[in-house]
């Protein structure tokens, strides 16, 4: 990958050369091929959607296309673990994820002071830094997700690195390489979040992933998601996830149903096929599981909140759909 790791003339020609470099992403073509476009060029990247359409996957995706050990050895280009490494017997990963939220601190990030370290080797002895999780990326991928939930401070921690591909620890006046692809991710419906700075999201390319792009393609995630325990025909399938869909389109939600709420409809309405004794789901089954599943993952606007609830926004709009000739 040209002007990131040196490992990654290996990882470069898989991108250019495999058909389906993210086999685990059902749909999201356009995302797709912009990743590949910004990985090729080494740039950082933040995955901006709704929760539950494969920003996680997909980062593990790349890291599985990372060259293992054995083909780092045979390229001349390869990043060999430096002294300081192994003198801090860091190990290495190629997918380390780091979860956002308002207490994670820089230190998690960087590393910091162990004080059993700094009684045994002293506290001016480098072998008394523990390194954080971003050396433990170096030569992978680390995967930061709900970025914009992290305070700015943690945000700063990063930006050395995102730019030199190195931290230096303050302590010590000793620079550590940390060379990785940086895949960050954001949920433009959280609204409990921080803001990014400009200096800091300057640094990033910006990928957009949204719900599956036809009822087809959602089929077929949740087919291949989801747990198959009951005969789930087709008709009622499509029902299922019509129904789903098109509450994203209600104007009264705030916070639309993901597709794991899909994918939720699809088992809980099989379970109940097995509740009543048969091996056959039917209408009643998705019907009698949508409030459970649905209700909780939306959220009415604030003009629709004084004149329903979720649920029975759920029951309200399930018979308005089947009345429609939504059961095909």
């Amino acid at each position: 990958m040209a002007g990131a790791m040196g490992i990654n003339g290996e990882f470069e020609r898989r991108l250019l050369e495999q058909s389906d470099c993210f086999p685990d992403i059902i749909g999201q073509e356009e995302a797709k091929r912009q990743l590949k476009s910004a990985l090729l060029t080494g740039r950082h990247v933040i995955i901006i959607g709704p929760p539950g359409i494969g920003k996680t996957t997909l980062a593990k995706n790349v890291a599985r296309l990372l060259p293992g050990k054995a083909d780092a050895a045979n390229n001349k280009n390869s990043i060999s673990e430096s002294n300081i490494y192994a003198k801090l017997r860091i190990k290495t990963e190629p997918f380390v994820r780091v979860q956002g939220s308002p207490d994670l601190a820089a230190e998690d990030l960087i590393g910091d002071i162990d004080p059993v370290k700094a009684l045994v080797f002293g506290p001016a002895s480098i072998e008394a830094f523990t390194p954080g999780k971003i050396f433990r990326a170096n030569g992978g991928v680390l995967f930061f997700d709900e970025l914009n939930r992290c305070p700015e401070k943690v945000q700063n921690s990063l930006l050395q690195v995102l730019e030199e591909k190195k931290a230096t620890i303050g302590s010590y006046s000793v620079d550590i390489d940390a060379d990785f692809i940086f895949i960050g991710t954001m949920n433009p419906q959280d609204t409990s979040t921080e803001k990014l700075s400009d200096v800091f999201i300057d640094r990033f390319d910006i990928i957009q992933m949204g719900y599956p792009e036809s009822d087809e393609v959602e089929e077929r995630i949740v087919v291949e998601k989801g747990k198959r325990i009951a005969q789930f025909s087709s008709q009622l399938l499509s029902l299922a996830v019509g129904f789903v869909r098109g509450l994203r389109e209600n104007r009264k939600l705030g916070k639309l149903p993901s597709v794991r709420a899909t994918i939720g409809l699809y088992e809980r309405s099989q379970a109940n096929a097995l509740l009543r004794g048969s091996n056959t789901v039917s209408v009643e089954d998705i019907r009698t599981a949508a409030v459970s599943v649905l209700a909780h993952r939306m959220e009415l606007k604030p003009s629709a909140k004084f004149l329903l609830s979720a649920e029975q926004l759920v029951r309200d709009e399930f018979s308005d759909f089947m009345k429609k000739g939504g059961y095909r």
